[in-house]
């Protein structure tokens, strides 16, 4: 099957309209992580005039270096080169999901032109890194992904606009979190499907430079904070943590910032203009950042019993039950996919252990 993806472009005006070339940003993301502009180019399969006259020719539209020389060290980006790397970086972080959702619903309507109706399998979620790889492995399976809230994904579910809701709940902690979700569903309508593990916590600019330990800090240092969207299930989960860990958030520095995914949020700090956020490793690890884990959750879906026999949720379990995907899952940071596509009843996933609503 072919596929559509959309990608953000840049548009910048020097009274002609010319257009910033997008390799441009792969060259500075590569001299970035090489610190050697050969390297860089070999790495973005450039040849090194290639390479230098492209960044001469951007140079000089901006009337300024993009990289700066060090005797003896190689090179690395200067201040405005580090600008357009982390903005390139904020902007595909911020509308991913939106253009993820945008592609899935552009790509069904030319899968339905080319070859006819078939089968959709409907999967309402959380945005999330491993919800992201579904697409990449589907083969086959027209599957129509919309990121939304988790609320906003069991309300879909309830009134049979999608087949199946992700959400997450968190391990050992937050339960009043995990008691809401238990309200939306029904044992005698709904199966719960595990997808995934995954850790959260407290994304810090690398080498942790203010020291921060944990979320009282967030209250007691001087420090700038991002947070994500109010409802988004990340932030249901760091306003528990707070609330549990008696965190006023009026007294932290820039909680009412809001990015909308978790690669916004630690892309902001990459790019020094906040210290701390909150959200999953992977993201942390992607942009360099050291990260300190506060909680653990499992990312669940939710579907109805009837769908279990559906041949092509039988196509959806045999794909996330794969070596492949699972595999996949295991290469991001903080994540695991053990128990990927085990089937449960809504009382089993709320009674077990280590997400119980029953305890005292």
């Amino acid at each position: 099957m072919k596929h559509l993806q959309i990608s953000p472009a840049w548009f910048f005006t020097d009274g002609q309209g010319e257009q910033l070339d997008p390799r441009l940003f792969a060259l500075l993301r590569a001299v970035h992580k090489q610190n050697k502009l050969t390297q860089a180019a070999e790495a973005c399969g450039f040849s090194y005039r290639h390479a230098w006259n492209m960044l001469q020719h951007w140079e000089e539209f901006f009337g300024t270096p993009l990289i700066e020389k060090q005797r003896g060290r190689g090179s690395r980006l200067s201040p405005l080169g580090e600008k357009l790397l982390w903005a390139e970086q904020r902007v595909a972080a911020r509308l991913e999901p939106q253009l993820e959702s945008l592609s899935s619903e552009i790509n069904l309507e030319i899968a339905h032109l080319l070859e006819g109706n078939k089968p959709v399998l409907r999967l309402h979620a959380s945005h999330g890194y491993a919800v992201a790889l579904l697409p990449k492995h589907m083969g086959e399976l027209p599957l129509d992904l919309q990121y939304c809230s988790p609320a906003d994904a069991l309300s879909a579910l309830a009134r049979n606009a999608c087949d199946i809701a992700g959400f997450h709940l968190p391990i050992g902690t937050a339960q009043a979190l995990n008691r809401e979700y238990r309200k939306r569903l029904k044992p005698r309508n709904h199966q719960i499907i595990q997808f995934i593990t995954r850790r959260q916590g407290l994304m810090v600019q690398a080498g942790n430079p203010l020291g921060v330990k944990g979320l009282a800090d967030l209250a007691e240092i001087d420090l700038r904070f991002i947070n994500r969207q109010t409802n988004s299930g990340t932030r249901s989960l760091l306003d528990a943590l707070l609330k549990e860990a008696d965190v006023s958030s009026v007294k932290i520095k820039g909680f009412e910032q809001v990015e909308f995914t978790h690669s916004a949020v630690a892309a902001y700090i990459a790019a020094n203009m906040a210290d701390v956020g909150f959200g999953v490793e992977a993201a942390a690890r992607q942009f360099g950042l050291d990260f300190i884990p506060l909680a653990r959750e499992r990312y669940v879906m939710a579907c109805h019993k009837q769908l279990l026999n559906d041949p092509k949720f039988q196509v959806f379990l045999n794909i996330i039950r794969g070596e492949e995907f699972r595999k996949a899952v295991r290469l991001l940071p903080g994540y695991s996919g053990d128990d990927c596509g085990l089937v449960s009843t809504v009382d089993e996933t709320f009674k077990a252990r280590e997400i119980s609503i029953y305890e005292a």
